[in-house]
């Protein structure tokens, strides 16, 4: 019998351990927060009610919060059915908490870390067998109401029954889409995500010396290739340049050898002054984008020019191709979609099985956490694999694995009219 999750202890109550609070608390699951002090405490609550957005739209629901602190409050813990972790990104932090958690929780309740790309075998490393078995990551995306995506990432001892069930609440509980992910660095949608945001900065950066402007880049890389039409720049500022360059930095250094995503980790110069310069987006009134305020009220929208490294009026943009036939097309703008988009598509193809056992696993991850039309396999199959492999043939590039993969098998597409996926081995799958 599948165990069921039935209450939740959150540890933390910052922006992510509130919104997850606040998640189940909604859905009537009695939820204990647990924080390092009083004040930790009530500016959670104040957070769960009054945060951008409100974890809590009925205040009502708060009843079904419980408070403590991890001082005083911990032995709680061993009536709660799911442990989620929720502190800051330190790795050794996590397990200094985690190894006090261990000594007061039940033999069966479940224990997550929540994290955007700390690894479990980080933070498990020398712990005992019975925590080990029932330890996994959680990576809910900010906000957690508003995003659908849940990356739930087991370790090689996590006992299987415990990510079904965190898996069927999370589904049908929580509403999440839920996607099983490889205990690799960032996970699925992070890894293929921010790989696409540093290629673009490159590839963006050459398309500038070729006359491009930012906008036309943004416009370029957005909704033409089925992306949000935030395009490139406009994302840095929504998640921060330095959110970004941190994670850049994680790539260069702990990427494998060969992994294109450690050949474009590193900002361009441009990209570097603005850090340097405090210009991190819109948390800081700026990054590569501003709004200014006119002494009649009215506002007008800025542009930091990346080659003059001034600002100036931001300029409208409209593209003569405005579907996927521009990864085709020998412009300028057809060769920036085709360097970023495509090579992300062909990185993506790359990463099956070591992020992920599935092809759909990724697409959702990417649909669900970045806003994607499709997932790079989806994406490919409206495009047209034969396309993409016909084009790198030309360019004398060696095929991603699941394009080699869909090659020897004969088959036309990633997806077929069954219900069924290409499995990395080569097989049709039931999805």
């Amino acid at each position: 019998m599948t165990k069921e999750i039935k209450s939740v202890a959150v540890l933390g109550g910052g922006t992510m351990g509130a919104g997850i609070a606040g998640l189940c608390a909604e859905r009537d699951i009695p939820v204990l927060i647990l924080e390092m002090n009083d004040a930790a405490i009530e500016a959670a609550k104040d957070r769960l009610i009054n945060g951008k957005p409100a974890p809590i739209d009925n205040p009502e629901k708060m009843s079904n919060i419980d408070t403590g602190t991890f001082d005083n409050d911990l032995d709680k813990l061993k009536d709660y059915d799911w442990i989620c972790e929720a502190i800051i990104e330190n790795a050794d932090a996590k397990r200094d908490l985690i190894k006090r958690v261990e000594e007061v929780r039940s033999d069966t309740s479940i224990l997550t870390s929540n994290t955007s790309g700390i690894l479990l075998k980080e933070i498990s490393e020398g712990m005992p067998d019975r925590l080990k078995r029932d330890l996994a990551v959680t990576h809910f995306f900010n906000p957690v109401k508003a995003m659908k995506l849940l990356e739930i990432i087991p370790g090689n001892e996590t006992d299987p029954e415990n990510i079904e069930a965190l898996d069927q609440f999370c589904t049908n509980t929580l509403g999440k889409g839920v996607v099983i992910a490889k205990d690799t660095i960032s996970f699925i949608a992070n890894r293929i995500g921010c790989f696409f945001m540093f290629i673009g900065l490159h590839k963006g950066k050459e398309a500038l010396d070729k006359g491009l402007s930012q906008e036309r880049v943004d416009a370029v890389l957005s909704t033409p290739i089925g992306l949000p039409s935030t395009g490139l720049y406009s994302l840095y500022d929504l998640i921060g340049l330095d959110v970004m360059e941190m994670i850049g930095k994680n790539f260069a250094s702990n990427l494998p050898d060969g992994d294109l995503g450690k050949e474009y980790g590193e900002f361009p110069e441009a990209e570097k002054e603005m850090i340097v310069n405090g210009q991190f987006g819109r948390k800081t009134g700026g990054g590569f984008s501003r709004m200014t305020k006119n002494e009649d009220g009215s506002r007008n929208k800025e542009t930091f020019d990346l080659l003059s490294r001034n600002w100036r009026p931001t300029k409208e943009e409209v593209l003569d191709i405005n579907d996927i036939s521009i990864l085709f097309d020998d412009s300028p703008e057809g060769v920036l979609a085709w360097e970023a988009y495509g090579t992300t598509l062909c990185y993506a193809a790359n990463l099956v099985p070591t992020i992920a056992d599935d092809i759909v696993s990724i697409d959702r991850a990417m649909q669900w956490g970045f806003n994607w039309s499709n997932g790079p396999f989806k994406a490919m199959d409206e495009i047209g694999p034969s396309k993409i492999i016909e084009k790198l043939k030309s360019e004398g590039k060696e095929l991603p694995h699941m394009l080699k993969i869909l090659e020897e098998s004969n088959s036309e597409n990633f997806y077929n009219k069954k219900g069924q996926q290409l499995s990395h081995s080569g097989e049709w799958i039931t999805l």
